[in-house]
């Protein structure tokens, strides 16, 4: 009897470090009868934002790279498509998991929602087998704002997948909310978090604070990279005006994001003195700076999670968040785009952070053993 097959896709370098807890639990619970490929669509193909972090997470090289590259948003998409459906039609696996909310979720979920077996040349006469189940991982997430490009990934992503398994508790009630039957959700907890906690000791060790001549708690730190923040001139104008007033009393890092670089580039803006350009930084040396920053300020989905599980002061430089844990029981403030918002909500993160924040449930390290787990029932009941 041939071995489950479960294709785990990752685009982006948050999906990395959704899959690579996934990957570890099943190959050292389930390997015996599961085989598990690993596709890279190559949404991110810089060698910073993808090659360091299969390295970090301890992932193998991909089974299948489709390169797709940079392009818009429809080009991109209909890339990821049609080089993913090459893959399932040779592949024919009994489950793809999907993470997140990147143009390759929706591109690889529609795939494999619409995938149409023909029966291989030597059976032609049986009957062809199911599609593959549909599972989304991190689904649920809701920013109720559809001029994100992510928020419509996500809202396609969930409607037509066949389970979905959430980070936190309001996910669940938003799909609820938007009709998903019951039976297809299921809490497991953030895999997000699990590669945190795998990976804090060797982050510890990585000398990134050394290197840049840094010490715990004396510095802030900034992730950037949104396009709604640094393709509009005025908006990322502001962003750098708040940077370097608060930059004035702490310096701040700023690992430079290649979109946001080009962009402060284009727009002729200089940072100011006490803001300190770095290059992108490996998943090591991005979480030891986040431990141990005085504070964040960020654009990013994920660093709002992994501040939150750190208890670092997070300042979230956008209008609406689709993860309003890290708000309502976490260290994360929400204080948009303006000058004065960016400013105030440093202040207002501080004070929540020293009065005491939480954890959210089920943010335990184990949220791949309970995915794995999921996937392993799943692709059972596709065989039988």
């Amino acid at each position: 009897m041939r071995p489950l097959e479960i294709v785990l896709v990752a685009g982006a370098r948050p999906n990395f470090m959704k899959i690579a807890p996934i990957y570890h639990a099943l190959r050292e619970h389930a390997a015996d009868h599961v085989s598990v490929a690993i596709v890279h669509t190559g949404q991110h193909y810089d060698a910073r934002m993808s090659d360091d972090f299969f390295r970090d997470l301890r992932l193998p090289e991909p089974d299948v790279n489709l390169e797709v590259g940079s392009a818009s948003h429809a080009e991109q998409t209909a890339r990821v498509m049609t080089g993913f459906e090459r893959v399932l039609l040779e592949r024919r696996p009994d489950v793809v998991v999907v993470v997140g909310d990147v143009n390759s979720t929706a591109a690889c979920a529609l795939v494999t929602s619409k995938i149409d077996w023909e029966p291989r040349p030597a059976a032609r006469a049986a009957a062809p087998r199911r599609r593959p189940v549909l599972v989304h991982v991190e689904a649920g997430l809701r920013s109720r704002d559809r001029a994100m490009p992510e928020e419509i990934n996500r809202l396609v992503t969930d409607a037509i997948s066949d389970l979905l398994l959430t980070t936190c508790r309001d996910a669940d009630q938003n799909l609820v909310a938007e009709g998903i039957p019951a039976h297809k959700i299921r809490f497991v907890g953030n895999p997000m978090i699990d590669s945190l906690r795998r990976a804090i000791a060797t982050a510890d060790q990585c000398g990134i604070l050394e290197r840049l001549r840094v010490t715990p708690r004396s510095y802030g730190l900034c992730t950037l990279h949104r396009p709604s923040n640094v393709d509009d001139p005025q908006v990322l104008g502001d962003i750098l005006t708040a940077l370097g007033e608060i930059a004035a009393t702490r310096p701040i890092l700023l690992p430079m994001h290649p979109r946001t670089r080009a962009r402060i580039e284009g727009f002729g803006l200089v940072p100011a003195d006490g803001i300190r350009v770095l290059e992108p930084l490996s998943y090591v040396e991005m979480l030891k700076t986040t431990k141990d920053a005085a504070f964040v300020l960020t654009d990013s989905g994920g660093v709002q999670e992994e501040t939150t599980a750190l208890g670092v002061p997070c300042v979230t430089l956008r209008e609406n968040t689709e993860r309003p844990v890290t708000i309502s029981e976490g260290s994360n403030v929400l204080a948009g785009v303006s000058r004065a918002g960016i400013v105030a909500g440093l202040g207002e993160a501080l004070d929540k952070t020293a009065r005491g924040t939480r954890v959210p449930e089920l943010w335990d390290g184990r949220a791949g053993e309970r995915i794995a787990a999921t996937l392993v029932a799943a692709a059972g009941e596709v065989a039988a």
